[in-house]
């Protein structure tokens, strides 16, 4: 049996602002804190220096940020809807109508989600019901609050 790697799917877009991170991390942040590093270590005993201490749990961090982002990246396949413009997939742009307002969300992978800004995984509740729907199909999704039913407006 072969060794399987599992794939991390992504947008253009979202494979790009990981590549961009992970330079500034790796680039920039990494060398900043190794040198502060470095600076707390030369000021004597480590057991008492609460800036050695800190410096080295935030590299810890840093570099388990920086590894995490690199198998990401080794591992994402790119996707750009599924060549269908009138069917919801990864990759695709929807226009919904909910409680009459418009809202507009970018179907993305696990990796790119930020509710915040509109971006909802295609394996969160909302992206499951849309995924494979169409313009002018409704979707009643379990919420917290209660079952919220989603119109779908139009699909980019």
């Amino acid at each position: 049996m072969r060794n399987m790697i599992k794939q991390t799917q992504l947008t253009k877009g979202g494979l790009e602002a990981l590549e961009t991170e992970l330079k500034v991390l790796v680039e920039e942040k990494r060398p900043r804190l190794v040198d502060r590093l470095a600076n707390a270590r030369s000021q004597g005993d480590l057991a008492e220096n609460n800036d050695y201490q800190n410096a080295k749990e935030e590299l810890e961090f840093l570099d388990g940020r920086i590894s995490e982002i690199q198998d990401v990246v080794k591992s994402s396949v790119i996707v750009a809807g599924n060549g269908k413009k009138d069917e919801i997939s990864l990759g695709t742009q929807v226009t919904l109508k909910v409680g009459g307002k418009e809202h507009i969300f970018d179907i993305v992978g696990d990796w790119e989600a930020d509710p915040v800004k509109k971006k909802i995984s295609h394996t969160s509740p909302l992206g499951t019901a849309l995924v494979g729907k169409k313009v002018g199909e409704k979707v009643a999704v379990e919420a917290p609050a209660g079952t919220i039913t989603y119109e779908i407006l139009k699909v980019n």
